[in-house]
């Protein structure tokens, strides 16, 4: 039951036999707030007109005739113009019945709508870092959560295959790598190309410093610098599909592919189709072709081609330079295009970080401006940067933190400390491997999801672990307790209750069971709002309200075979829908710890 659904009939059925019918849009229920008493409150104000009485008048007369006519409202008080709400135990009980037998409890009805979420989209030029884990973590999130609220999902990875930024890193290794392979190497694929990313920035500094030390100036010199010349002779070698070059990319792309493979499967993200944009920047070619044709685009002296968007308050755009190589925004249209064309998409979701705000405004104008009406089904879902206490980090620098050296240091953490605690003691080598690895994992991921997508967020690794407070480990723990709690009483044959009997609630029951029936509209609300965040929150108030409770409500000590019965169903329930919640997150919850 939608109990606020339900609420607003009875309190519209009341309002028309006290006043006349009311305007739906001014019989509005909403929660009532924790300083107050009360479950739900009627907002009186939009129904004086109706009245012509005032507030208190009006919600004293609407409150008397729902408890007199409406058996599952028990009592209420007036609060100026808000008249609070009490719902009866039974009314309660009843609730949490329903959630009990509905295995599929907060899954939404299918929508018919069918969303693509891009994720991931790392570049071939080195290895995934801390920015890319809040990207896919985000991007995997919502992906999950908007399947559970009755979307078809797929979820998407475009792979930036091709572009001057892999041709340097093929340069470097031509240039300086002596035949290394990760085989010969030891290291990780992603990691060794990542390397000549950096050789490559080092040799092109070094290059300018001395064109600039003889007069040349810093402009003229990054351009005029061999190796720069070199890579974008080669990415025009790539573009005419010279074999040697060819064979080169796919070889080191390769390498790479194999170790993102190894970071995403220790990330627990996953994909249903990857695209690439060397697949599909000719189809960008041929769509600015197009353009021209329409007289959408033009061409400059230099060949080049651009679009002019001054009338929407911005500038030129290039799509095409002048030696006919395409741009970020040309592989984009091409694949827009693909993915709304394959696919039938109703919405198109793109994870990526804020400092690319404005190509994706230029995107949705360019597809528009091209008759494409699918155009306003796209949406950029925008998030800050991920900053450590050290401050920025520099993938050209070789500054950035390497997401697997991260991965690594979470679970090495949550061990160390889970130790210290004692939460290991009695488990067995692989019980301890597993769970500290869904611990730190759930650590790393709870900790960047609970904040909201927009915001710059400063990442502390050993905060992220705490076992107290607002973190993934504290909510898998609150998990682990509950299972541990089951699995003592089904050792002592104590069963959950067969039904639930409303008069045996306490109002600590209640407030659980009314958190509970929340968790349908917060997947909604966090569908909507593509925000994760929503989920995390209501984990860790469901979790931590929990732990409250049973710190005054024992299960296995209770002497009345009833309410243990009823506290362990609701003890049950409560861990049912911490898992749920924190599945949308990509976390795993333990059965013990």
């Amino acid at each position: 039951m939608n109990i606020e659904n339900f609420l607003q009939q009875q309190a519209a059925d009341t309002i028309a036999a006290l006043y006349g019918p009311a305007d739906p849009a001014a019989v509005q229920i909403q929660k009532t707030r924790k300083e107050f008493e009360g479950d739900y409150t009627l907002v009186v104000f939009p129904l004086l007109k109706l009245s012509r009485k005032k507030p208190e008048e009006t919600a004293t007369e609407i409150g008397e005739a729902l408890v007199k006519n409406v058996p599952e409202i028990k009592g209420y008080n007036v609060i100026k113009g808000f008249l609070n709400l009490s719902l009866s135990n039974a009314f309660w009980g009843e609730r949490l019945a329903e959630v009990v037998a509905d295995a599929d409890f907060g899954k939404g009805a299918p929508t018919g709508k069918t969303v693509m979420v891009e994720y991931s989209s790392p570049n071939t030029n080195k290895p995934l870092h801390l920015g890319h884990i809040r990207n896919n973590l985000l991007g995997y999130s919502v992906a999950q959560i908007l399947s559970e609220a009755g979307n078809k999902v797929i979820k998407a990875n475009l792979v930036n295959d091709r572009g001057i930024h892999i041709c340097k890193s093929m340069l470097a290794w031509q240039l300086f790598g002596n035949g290394e392979t990760p085989a010969s190497s030891g290291m990780k694929g992603d990691h060794l190309v990542g390397k000549y990313y950096v050789a490559f920035d080092k040799a092109y500094k070094q290059q300018i410093k001395e064109l600039t030390a003889k007069g040349i100036s810093e402009d003229d010199a990054k351009k005029e610098a061999p190796v720069m010349q070199q890579a974008q002779e080669m990415l025009r070698k790539w573009e005419a599909k010279d074999p040697e070059v060819y064979k080169l990319w796919e070889t080191m792309n390769g390498w790479v592919y194999e170790g993102f493979d190894k970071t995403y499967e220790a990330m627990g993200v996953d994909f249903d189709k990857v695209y690439y944009e060397s697949q599909t920047y000719l189809l960008g070619k041929s769509l600015v072709e197009e353009g021209l044709a329409k007289g959408v685009f033009f061409r400059k002296e230099d060949n080049s081609v651009w679009i002019d968007l001054a009338e929407d308050g911005l500038d030129q755009k290039l799509l095409l330079r002048g030696d006919g190589t395409s741009v970020y925004m040309t592989q984009d249209l091409g694949t827009a295009f693909t993915r709304f064309k394959e696919e039938r998409l109703d919405a198109m979701i793109y994870v990526v970080g804020n400092e690319q705000n404005y190509h994706f405004q230029v995107l949705k104008l360019i597809l528009g401006k091209l008759g494409y009406p699918w155009a306003d089904q796209i949406t950029h879902l925008s998030y800050g940067m991920v900053e450590l206490p050290e401050g920025k980090m520099k993938s050209r620098e070789g500054t950035v933190v390497d997401a697997d050296d991260l991965i690594g240091e979470m679970v090495s953490t949550a061990r160390e400390m889970s130790q210290e605690l004692g939460k290991l003691d009695g488990l067995s080598e692989r019980e301890i491997s597993d769970i500290c690895h869904m611990v730190g994992l759930g650590a790393l991921k709870y900790f960047i999801l609970k904040v909201d997508p927009r915001k710059t967020m400063l990442f502390d690794p050993r905060e992220s672990i705490d076992f107290n407070g607002n973190t993934g480990p504290f909510i898998q723990y609150t998990h682990a307790r509950i299972k541990s709690v089951l699995r003592k009483a089904a050792a002592q044959g104590i069963a959950p209750a067969g039904q639930v009997d409303g008069s045996l609630l306490v109002p600590e029951e209640v407030a659980l069971i009314g958190m509970l029936t929340d968790y349908p509209a917060t997947v909604t609300t966090a569908a909507d709002n593509f925000a994760p965040s929503i989920i995390a929150n209501y984990a860790f108030e469901l979790a931590k309200s929990y732990n409250s409770y049973y710190h005054d409500f024992p299960v296995i000590r209770e002497s009345d075979p009833a309410k243990q019965a009823l506290r362990l169903t609701l003890a049950a329930t409560v861990a049912r829908t911490l898992s749920a919640s924190m599945r949308l997150l990509g976390i795993g919850v333990p059965e013990r710890m």
